[in-house]
């Protein structure tokens, strides 16, 4: 460590954070009601302070300073003196060492300990008390970073959105077991840059990953308590740094190397990213960093009785997105990891809470607004997660032009329709149909549908037919955490089977599902390894289970069964990338003909008649059809046909006028039959599948 001077420089308010310049640092951190703010050094290996300065300059709320010979690599905290008064929204504590908001790097981590609060544990006075223990011991701290970017080229793919497809998975659980990966590295950033990981999703052709959680985040103290880790990532530390765990030489090279890969490969890179609540819980939960800023600034707190956090998310505190300076904040985050890592978009966890003004939700609220001008957020993708457990909290379709929604309604509706429950047929036509009826407004795609069978909250899709109820013991909770409204069947058996029939009915359940998610219009979301069967025991809360119940379990990808329904899931991928009419561009709405006889959409009976409103108010009816047409090249139609058959028995559809030169390109209960012409007036649907006929037509009169 350098001879440091006795006193910091004035130093400059913007950026926030520690920027090195090569000679020295600047920090920069807001608080507004902070009467003074301490920076802290520390030695190397974090555990000794070794200097202490008073921010000289407070700019616009803005405390700042200059340090001349601190350098990349140097170990830093803050403390912030101000008022303790927990009844007015204040819980100032400088005896607790803060993580700054703009720390780019991590060292060490939250060793849990009482101290970590800034009011006595003990006390019968709660969160009124005050505690007087330095907390440095147990708080992990900012790295001071100037490493340089690496870019050995920088094209971002820039699917169409209309193109995409994602595939959920999580960093760490994706390629934990791969045992081809050397083992310090599994788990990680390297990892998913290994080019057997990026081969192996180019071959099942889909065009994004998005990864959960990858923000620093916190082990929560109960479950650290239970010998369980958080798995998930759902309890952010900080905003811009990586969790430590997923670099496997503590570089952020390591992401920049990963994401290049992937660009290299036409894959873009989505992250999902907790801006609504942090890791402090409520007001009884720890002063790590924003509480102890300024807590009246950076979370929600009750009007009438400030003492108290909002809880809109469930997870004790809301992130007060309204505030112009915690605007600025995730604002800041998301360019920082778009410029910086070169990451293409970003799926907001409980997007609602972000868009909360005083009133409620607010599709017009300051942050939604800011992100969609922002020039450089103008080509990242963005996806909400259209609820909370706020009041109003489900707002699905109700997000600005723009943005894409995770639509809970068709992983519902879809999951109802294939069970066999009544009066769904009308509902599946809206959920293929990219959920008009909820997104078909302000000019608004279909794109914005986000459509998905499952996801990682809740039963993978292995789990889905093979469970009716939860099986959670393992989280400690006595399975009273997790849905009870899963929408399964298990076609005869709970849970693992070796009877053929009951395997035979569940893969064909599979299939007819994923056909339906890939022939919808909308965004098709795929959750990591259900492509090859991953179970997890029918757990469906598994946020704690970082263990093999979790982890892909690339055996099953190498088995004859996983094999298998691997290269129909890539079928489906390239059926859809080579026909227009399964990803439409524009909502289809059945009133333009496209070529003779044939409008762009039309439903038919299994008797190869147009659907009637009586047809449609049949509750028992689970026997549709499809045709789709689309104007394409010269004088051409791409014409596709979806029979779709949710009953246990075959049946017989015949097809509609006007006839054309049919091919069969997919039959879900028979997924490995080559795709071959189709000459006959009807086709035979086996029970629970779905029969995909493709033709081309003229636009014109022969």
């Amino acid at each position: 460590m350098p001879v440091l001077p006795e006193r910091m420089q004035p130093g400059t308010p913007y950026p926030l954070g520690a920027t090195c310049d090569g000679m020295g640092t600047n920090f920069a951190v807001f608080s507004a009601h902070a009467e003074r703010i301490e920076l802290c050094l520390f030695d190397p290996s974090g555990k000794r302070e070794i200097a202490r300065y008073e921010l000289p300059e407070c700019t616009d709320e803005i405390w700042h300073g200059y340090l001349p010979r601190v350098r990349g690599g140097t170990l830093y905290g803050f403390r912030a003196y101000g008022p303790y008064a927990p009844e007015e929204g204040h819980r100032f504590n400088p005896n607790k060492l803060l993580l700054d908001p703009y720390a780019r790097l991590l060292h060490g981590q939250v060793r849990w300990s009482d101290a970590l609060h800034g009011y006595r544990v003990a006390s019968s006075r709660a969160d009124l008390s005050f505690d007087r223990r330095d907390s440095a011991a147990a708080m992990p701290k900012a790295v001071v970073v100037d490493e340089p970017m690496h870019w050995t080229h920088g094209n971002r793919p820039h699917t169409p959105w209309k193109e995409t497809v994602i595939y959920e998975t999580h960093l760490k659980g994706f390629t934990r077991t791969l045992k081809r990966i050397r083992q310090h590295e599994r788990g990680t950033f390297i990892a998913l840059a290994d080019p057997y990981v990026i081969d192996y999703l180019v071959k099942l052709g889909v065009t994004a990953v998005e990864l959960l959680p990858v923000h620093a985040f916190l082990q929560d103290r109960r479950l650290t308590e239970m010998k369980l880790r958080n798995y998930w990532g759902y309890n952010t530390l900080a905003f811009f740094a990586p969790e430590p765990a997923y670099l496997a030489e503590g570089a952020l090279n390591e992401i920049r190397a990963a994401v290049q890969a992937l660009h290299a490969a036409g894959i873009e890179v989505i992250l999902d990213v907790v801006y609504n609540h942090t890791c402090e819980g409520s007001e009884l939960g720890t002063t790590m960093s924003f509480r102890g800023l300024d807590n009246k600034s950076y979370y929600r707190l009750m009007p009438d009785d400030p003492r108290y956090c909002i809880n809109d998310t469930g997870t004790g505190n809301t992130v007060n997105t309204a505030h112009p300076r915690v605007l600025q904040l995730v604002m800041d985050s998301l360019r920082y990891w778009v410029q910086t890592f070169h990451v293409d978009g970003f799926r907001f966890d409980l997007g609602v809470s972000l868009g909360r003004e005083e009133h409620g939700f607010d599709p017009c609220c300051g942050l939604f607004d800011a992100m969609r001008q922002d020039p450089v957020l103008a080509n990242v993708k963005l996806i909400s997660e259209p609820w909370d457990i706020g009041p109003g909290g489900y707002q699905l379709g109700n997000h600005p032009a723009g943005f894409a929604e995770w639509n809970g309604q068709f992983r519902d509706d879809v999951r109802k329709f294939w069970k066999g429950d009544s009066n769904m047929r009308g509902v599946l036509a809206g959920r293929l149909q990219a959920s008009g009826e909820l997104f078909d407004h302000h000019r608004r795609k279909p794109w914005s549908s986000v459509n998905f069978l499952t996801a990682h909250d809740g039963f993978t899709l292995e789990d889905l037919v093979s469970y009716n109820d939860k099986h959670n013991e393992a989280n400690g909770e006595d399975n009273r955490d997790g849905g009870n409204d899963n929408e399964s069947y298990n076609y005869g058996v709970e849970g693992p089977t070796d009877d053929p029939a009951i395997r035979i009915a569940r893969d064909r359940a599979k299939r007819a599902m994923l056909s339906t998610l890939f022939f919808s219009h909308g965004t098709p979301m795929l959750l990591g390894g259900d492509e090859f069967g991953r179970t997890q025991q029918g757990n469906n809360n598994a946020y704690c289970q970082d263990n093999e119940l979790s982890w892909y379990d690339w055996k099953l990808a190498t088995e004859e069964r996983g094999r298998e329904l691997t290269d129909f899931v890539a079928r489906l991928i390239r059926l859809r990338e080579k026909h227009p009419t399964l990803r439409a561009a524009h909502f289809l709405r059945g009133d333009t003909e496209v070529a003779p006889g044939m409008r762009e959409v039309t439903w038919f009976d299994e008797s190869g008649t147009e659907m009637t409103q009586e047809t449609w108010e049949y509750t028992e009816g689970r026997l549709l059809a499809l045709r789709r047409a689309q104007a394409y090249g010269d004088k051409r139609a791409d014409v596709t046909l979806v029979l779709i058959n949710a009953t246990p028995e075959k049946h017989v559809f015949n097809l509609p006028q006007p006839a054309v030169n049919w091919r069969m390109s997919c039959n879900s209960a028979m997924p490995s039959a080559p795709e071959t012409p189709w000459s006959e007036s009807s086709v035979e649907v086996e029970g629970r599948s779905v029969i995909l006929l493709t033709a081309s037509a003229r636009t014109e009169p022969a």
